[in-house]
């Protein structure tokens, strides 16, 4: 039986390198992706990484290094990303018969008997392939286990002498590897799992992988101690062809003005609720559970902060709409508080099952919601699919200028007609 061998390739800096696919004369150039409402740094490229910004600093804070250096500076194009990686997605599916999507820019590949003559070779091909397609440079990190290949992306990336590619299918290689690795570039482990195992005198990643599993287990739990075997060439991990479901959904957003009336306050958590509802029929879920939060801006030492969350069950676990947005306001009436300047506000979901799984329903909410609920929103749903946002059920007639600005956005070269690259031929 072959050896198992999984890949994991990652898009280098995505969001920067999609950007730079249609503007091909920023390679080279320091870039950078910012967050909803331009505020923060999102992601960076290497050139912008070489100045020492870090990944999440507020814009205004680094305002001097983007006038210094003249930092390009593009607002999040999610129309274009999500495209991006749906293309960069169908040209991996051609390399593997099992095929993981992790996140936007990250699949796992499952390369067991694809490739055992040479797998550098057969990485190589997949970057050659993926860049002459898409444009979107990627490393590809291998190895007997999904926690290896994710070390060996990380490797792959970090040292240019691996071309972009690392087999870690070699416990010599391995060994070496994760002598020079802190144990915090471990997936799974972060910032406070490594702080403990610090102080356990566990400094490298070959000093985690060389603990009994046993005493890992009981010090902290079965995902550190799976984390161990992984390490260790003992595949814990399967290859998910269908992502899971969600387990929490939450939508927030910064607003681009600050506001101080109820009324507008109430306006954006209609939105989000709504926002939240339809990823939960996207994925044929429903929620048990609601929380909102508002606050005013950490970031302002000249104005009082205030900060507030609450939740509720709701009384039959939902996917309408209505219903949810209807608690969102319920739950904002216990937390508002006038006379503050709030910068953000989100609702979040939780208790999510299928909705298909038996639950309690709410006996006085069957003739409101529960017959006509799903199908309402169905209708909804796919009216907006064929016309985006033509229907929402947020509250209308106020001003939105508070919505997320977006200054520095760019074409949506691959999605909208209008917006298409134009070639001029002299």
């Amino acid at each position: 039986m072959a050896q198992p061998l999984l890949a994991l390739v990652d898009g280098n800096n995505f969001y920067v390198s999609c950007e730079r696919v249609f503007r091909p004369d920023l390679i080279g150039k320091p870039v950078a992706v910012l967050s909803n409402n331009d505020g923060c740094i999102v992601a960076r490229s290497q050139e912008v990484k070489n100045l020492g910004i870090k990944m999440g600093v507020p814009l205004f804070q680094i305002q001097h290094l983007v006038s210094q250096h003249n930092i390009q500076l593009f607002s999040s194009n999610y129309s274009l990303y999500a495209d991006m990686s749906s293309r960069v997605m169908s040209v991996l599916e051609e390399f593997a018969p099992s095929l993981e999507v992790y996140s936007i820019d990250e699949a796992f590949l499952d390369l067991t008997g694809v490739c055992h003559q040479d797998p550098v070779a057969y990485g190589q091909l997949i970057r050659k392939t993926v860049f002459r397609s898409t444009g979107i440079p990627v490393c590809v990190g291998m190895g007997p286990t999904k926690t290896l290949a994710k070390l060996a992306n990380f490797a792959a990336k970090r040292w240019p002498q691996t071309g972009g590619v690392l087999d870690l299918s070699d416990p010599i290689r391995r060994e070496k590897l994760m002598r020079l690795v802190s144990v915090g570039e471990v997936w799974g482990i972060g910032s406070r799992y490594a702080a403990r195992l610090n102080q356990l005198g566990i400094a490298s990643v070959w000093d985690l992988a060389c603990q009994p599993t046993h005493s890992i287990q009981a010090q902290f739990n079965i995902v550190v101690a799976r984390t161990v075997m992984e390490l260790n060439g003992i595949p814990c991990l399967e290859l998910e062809e269908s992502a899971p479901n969600k387990q929490q959904i939450v939508c927030s957003r910064s607003f681009s003005r600050r506001l101080t009336d109820y009324s507008e306050l109430s306006q954006a958590l209609a939105e989000y609720g709504s926002r939240t509802a339809e990823k939960l029929r996207h994925q044929h879920s429903v929620a048990g559970h609601i929380s909102v939060f508002i606050r005013t801006s950490p970031f302002n030492p000249h104005e009082p902060h205030y900060q507030r969350s609450a939740g509720m069950r709701l009384p039959s676990a939902t996917q309408d709409s209505r219903v949810i947005i209807s608690a969102a306001n319920r739950l904002l009436k216990e937390i508002f508080k006038p006379g503050y300047n709030y910068q953000k506000c989100g609702v979040q979901l939780s208790h999510i099952q299928p909705e298909n799984q038996p639950g309690q329903f709410d006996l006085f909410a069957i003739g409101r919601h529960q017959t006509d609920g799903k199908q309402v929103m169905d209708v909804m749903d796919r009216i907006n699919r064929r016309f985006p946002k033509a229907i929402s059920l947020a509250a209308t007639g106020f001003d939105k200028d508070w919505k997320p600005k977006s200054d520095r956005i760019s074409q949506r070269y691959t999605t909208d007609w209008r917006e298409l690259v134009c070639v001029k031929c002299i």
